[in-house]
């Protein structure tokens, strides 16, 4: 099996969706949140794109401990900085994917604070789990967009806003 491959067949699906998704951000709605618990709508957005970047993260290190400062987030606030870091994490990203061999996904990879570990998986599965973060809080986005009344593009298939 070429998982390598399907990785970068995968990240490159996910970025084109995730593009559609970006090029809808609406002016003026940064701060907005469903709910006082609710991720802010600029910061879950960032959020998205950052994870683009996490294989160039994940596949030459062993761990990210957050609490010693392996992770700034990154603060953006227009439509336009989320889509170049977008296009620039998304490049990084395919980038280590195309650098490693097979068996550079199969050492360990945690994810750490102050020591603590929190999770721990396969460098393949801690790719694998950052692409279901992009289908998971882009999911959100799209609640945040519809609540706004912002029509969805499809993104596995039609939206109810791509049919007529």
């Amino acid at each position: 099996m070429d998982t390598l491959s399907q990785l970068k067949s995968e990240l490159e699906n996910e970025y084109h969706i995730t593009k559609s998704f970006m090029e809808l951000f609406p002016e003026g709605k940064n701060e907005y949140a469903p709910h006082e618990k609710s991720m802010k709508m600029m910061p879950l957005a960032t959020h998205i794109v950052e994870i683009f970047g996490w294989p160039a993260i994940i596949l030459p290190t062993s761990e990210l401990d957050f609490g010693k400062g392996g992770y700034k987030p990154t603060h953006l606030s227009t439509k336009e900085e989320l889509l170049k870091k977008l296009d620039e994490d998304y490049k990084n990203g395919q980038k280590a994917l195309s650098n490693v061999q097979e068996e550079d996904l199969n050492p360990s990879w945690a994810l750490k604070n102050n020591g603590e570990e929190l999770m721990k998986w396969t460098k393949y599965e801690a790719i694998r789990h950052a692409l279901n973060q992009i289908t998971h809080h882009r999911a959100q986005l799209g609640i945040y967009y519809r609540l706004n009344n912002i029509p969805l593009p499809g993104s596995y298939g039609p939206t109810a806003d791509s049919v007529n």
